[in-house]
């Protein structure tokens, strides 16, 4: 009986270490989520201003300044393995939020559009020929709020989650997974830009 209750309890604390361990890995990869989010953000803008040639409002830079560094920042701190790295990108990616819904409510009419410096207006809208029907609710400020709202969300779980400190190995594999993000992203955006081209 004492026998059957031990290994009840051996099982007990595998499962649980188990679990931690997964939590762990998944908390881990909330940077790396933050990261590729960025990195199709920042590349999927440069693809519609350098590649379509759509030219980007006042508001549109100002979400770019916010999402460019970002996109390093996440990047950095990947590599250097910083238990901060929370506290980096949260401020960017949180204004990022706040900037992106105020462009999002002009493009759709909540609010009236402000006079933009720029060359077009901040309320114009670029998606609304190609995306219509039960899709017309998304606009290229709504995306950039998804990004940062992802971002928000996936560093805030890391924060909260104490920065779990990985195993040497686990760094390696945190590096090589954050360099192969940008690497892939910057290439499907550059083939995408090479197939239009053509």
């Amino acid at each position: 009986m004492a026998q059957v209750a031990q290994d009840a309890a051996a099982t007990s604390r595998e499962s649980a270490d188990e679990q931690g361990s997964l939590l762990e890995a998944l908390t881990a990869a909330t940077r790396h989520i933050a990261l590729l989010s960025a990195m199709i953000a920042t590349c999927g803008s440069l693809y519609f201003s350098e590649v379509l040639r759509w030219i980007p409002c006042e508001l549109c830079w100002y979400q770019r300044i916010l999402m460019y560094p970002l996109a390093v920042v996440l990047l950095v701190g990947i590599l250097r393995d910083d238990r901060g790295l929370a506290w980096y990108g949260l401020p960017f990616s949180l204004s990022g939020i706040v900037l992106s819904l105020y462009h999002y409510l002009q493009v759709i009419q909540i609010i009236p559009p402000t006079a933009c410096a720029g060359l077009v207006p901040c309320g114009i809208d670029y998606l609304t020929p190609l995306l219509t029907g039960p899709l017309s609710f998304i606009k290229i400020p709504f995306l950039a709020l998804v990004a940062f709202g992802l971002i928000s969300v996936m560093l805030g779980n890391y924060a909260l989650a104490g920065a779990p400190v990985p195993s040497a190995q686990g760094r390696r594999g945190s590096r090589l997974a954050a360099v192969v993000i940008v690497v892939v992203t910057i290439l499907v955006f550059v083939g995408l830009g090479l197939l239009v081209r053509l």
